[in-house]
């Protein structure tokens, strides 16, 4: 896609949004912690953050495991995975994806 495609921004937009929405869940569940939810297991698991990090760390693995192998599917499922384990850190510690959009905007915007 060209920068001038308006499809382009469009396509960014519903990341942003998939990005805020997921996160606006983490958040949601962290606050209300109802019975039977994955997110919630992790706030309240005995090993708080160790629990959420060791996520961190299996997924990375996989990850790394999918790029070697070629397994483009695999790869964008575990990278998925990922994400999803870093929004849930983030709020652990009180931090939001703006806080990685404006790391990523100092770095390279």
């Amino acid at each position: 896609m060209s920068d001038t495609d308006p499809s382009a921004d469009a396509d960014s937009a519903d990341a942003d949004d998939i990005l805020d929405d997921l996160f606006e869940l983490v958040e949601q569940r962290k606050e209300d912690l109802p019975e039977g939810s994955y997110t919630t297991s992790l706030f309240t698991h005995e090993k708080g953050e160790n629990a959420v990090l060791e996520k961190l760390g299996e997924e990375s693995t996989e990850i790394i495991l999918a790029a070697k192998d070629d397994d483009t599917e695999e790869l964008a499922h575990e990278s998925a995975d990922f994400v999803y384990h870093l929004l849930v850190l983030l709020s652990m510690k009180e931090m939001t994806p703006d806080d990685l959009r404006n790391e990523l905007a100092a770095r390279f915007g």
